[in-house]
């Protein structure tokens, strides 16, 4: 394509558009969608974009914001119970995958540092599309899921040394790895440790009181982005630096805000990604040697298909998790592609097998999604929405915490005596608030809550909305307690919704909506009411049945006028139809009470 950037973008997009609802009609994800329109949108199809390596470098962002994500669903001390299977499962399948995959390329006459670079660049798997996959699969949460996650972020770990190895192998003096650059790149992460929570729970905190979600965006764009450039300056992984942000605001009230605020960017980016991955894929070289790109193919899934599997194995898993295991990270990575590049750059691989490997790995990346569903029709799977492997009990209590099934929007008063209750109850629960002061406030006396607009449903979404039973709306504005509720009713129509009223027109258009109302000064009204009963020397008992009777009476009324609030007429008439109602029963108490005391000869 020789027109401008917005030519290219509108292609883009609208190959988006049009492929992904289509495989994903027939059952075939996303991910695949993405690829195929790559394929044909790339040089050796339509060759409506030649320059598929710039669009793949740009649209690797997309990649950097999923590890930011997935680093804000694991808090620090999560992320220590997972140190076993990162390090451990992690381990055994990059040395073992590496070693078989780089003795089979020394038996190809490769060298052998040839083979040691290129061996371990192909045991690495594709973090976005396994990651991708997993989610459409809904099986982040499944023991094969974490496992594969673990292995995915010990890839990632791995792979910066290996790009720092790659000079030395070659004898790129100039380019060689010093104890300076090894320091700096060490320095600059533990800063980013040590610094980066105080410091960016500080810049959301002054920029959420501005209360201009544009300038929210920007500001946690900048986070990601910033991040994972310094991380980049200072020789590590764009993508370390993403995820380290992620994980540093895990435990932040601002999580589900700037979840929210990443996600739509994080989902157009990866899915660029996968179509310059499509576009890289070079039919010509597939076409001139189809048994030498299959038979590579077929070996890179066959080793690492086995080796995982057998992780999956030891790690005691049942053998349906761990042919899924295999099936998800069987295929080459991302990170391969940079390996390549430099290892030609520094003279270990020539043009030739450097061409064969890139078409390797992105026919992995092609048919794996294909191969996936295969699988799962073979064990006799529901592709779309299987559920976990183990009851969801034990699959939260190994996450470190039990999944909140209530949601209180607005920590108010009112919304705080029913956080207060749950707490003392050890019920988990979510809490969102949308002034920041307040969020400052109740955190620092050890509250739980987040930064946020109930009335937005990606920060629902974001915030575990679909587990919730119970939502709990304790907002202070009637018109902004009205907007959450429709959208959580329209979004989650099976959820039970209790809701604070101002009065009684507030209280019947929640009521509308299926919604439970509570007065907000209806109890506390009628407890000082029978405090001003007993003072005016009225028996206690006596005093607390006049309260229930004229409680049960005017919850009966304000059902009644529910069904006519819309006439002015019918509700000033059923309000004094109910006082006279009222009066006269009683005055039937007072009578029933005498007629006792004259009975019993008082």
């Amino acid at each position: 394509m020789h027109g401008g950037g917005l030519e290219l973008a509108l292609v883009l997009l609208l190959a988006a558009v049009v492929a992904v609802p289509i495989f994903k009609k027939f059952g075939l994800g996303a991910v695949l969608g993405y690829l195929a329109a790559g394929v044909v949108l790339g040089p050796h199809v339509l060759g409506f974009v030649q320059d598929a390596d710039r669009i793949l470098n740009a649209a690797e962002i997309g990649v950097v914001m999923l590890l930011f994500l997935i680093g804000l669903e694991l808090s620090p001390s999560r992320l220590m119970v997972m140190r076993k299977p990162v390090f451990g499962g992690g381990t055994v399948q990059v040395l073992l995958s590496a070693s078989v995959l780089g003795g089979l390329l020394l038996m190809y006459h490769f060298h052998w540092k040839s083979a040691l670079v290129v061996g371990t660049a192909l045991a690495l798997s594709s973090t976005a599309v396994g990651l991708q996959l997993l989610s459409e699969h809904k099986a982040l949460n499944s023991d094969y899921g974490r496992f594969g996650f673990a292995i995915l972020l010990f890839q990632d770990l791995i792979a910066i040394p290996l790009l720092a190895a790659i000079p030395l192998l070659g004898g790129v003096k100039n380019e060689t790895l010093t104890w300076q650059d090894a320091a700096i790149a060490l320095g600059v992460l533990a800063a980013v440790i040590v610094l980066g929570r105080p410091v960016l729970r500080r810049l959301f905190a002054v920029v959420a009181r501005t209360r201009m979600p544009e300038v929210f965006t920007a500001t946690a764009l900048l986070v990601v982005l910033g991040t994972a450039w310094l991380m980049t300056e200072a020789g590590l992984s764009a993508s370390l630096g993403a995820f380290v942000a992620g994980v540093l605001l895990a435990d932040s009230e601002f999580r589900h805000e700037i979840e929210a605020q990443i996600e739509p960017f994080k989902g157009l980016l990866l899915g660029l990604f996968f179509i310059a991955v499509g576009m890289g894929i070079d039919l010509k070289r597939v076409a001139a040697e189809p048994e030498v790109i299959a038979a590579g193919v077929a070996i890179l899934l066959a080793v690492k298909f086995s080796i995982l599997v057998g992780l999956g194995l030891a790690a005691r898993m049942s053998l349906r998790s761990a042919l899924l295991l295999g099936s998800v990270l069987w295929l080459g990575g991302e990170f391969a592609f940079v390996v390549f590049n430099e290892a030609e750059r520094a003279l270990l691989l020539g043009r030739i097998n450097h061409d064969r490997l890139v078409a390797i790995v992105s026919l992995s990346m092609a048919i794996t999604p294909l191969l996936l569903l295969a699988l799962q029709r073979v064990l006799q799977l529901k592709p779309a929405h299987a559920a976990p492997e183990r009851a969801p009990d034990e699959t939260l209590k190994e996450a470190g915490a039990q999944r909140p099934q209530v949601m209180i929007a607005g920590m108010g008063r009112f919304g705080q005596i029913v956080a207060r209750l749950l707490t003392a109850q050890r019920i988990p629960y979510v809490a969102l608030e949308a002034d920041p002061d307040t969020v400052e406030d109740m955190r620092r006396f050890g509250s739980q809550l987040y930064y946020g607009d109930p009335t937005r449903p990606d920060l629902l979404r974001s915030a575990g909305a679909e587990h919730i039973r119970v939502f709990v709306m304790a907002m202070d504005d009637p018109d902004t307690n009205l907007r959450a509720v429709r959208l959580v009713r329209r979004l989650y129509p099976d959820a039970k919704i209790l809701a604070r009223a101002r009065n009684r027109q507030h209280a019947w258009k929640l009521m509308d909506m299926s919604a439970e109302p509570f007065r907000e000064v209806f109890g506390s009204s009628l407890e000082a009411s029978e405090r001003v009963l007993t003072a005016l020397g009225i028996p206690a008992h006596v005093a607390q049945a006049h309260v229930q009777r004229f409680r049960e009476h005017d919850e009966q009324l304000l059902k009644a006028q529910h069904l006519v609030y819309d006439d002015e007429a019918a509700v000033m008439q059923t309000s004094r139809d109910a006082r006279a109602d009222l009066m006269h029963l009683f005055e039937a108490d007072v009578e029933e009470a005498e007629v006792k005391r004259e009975g019993n000869g008082e």
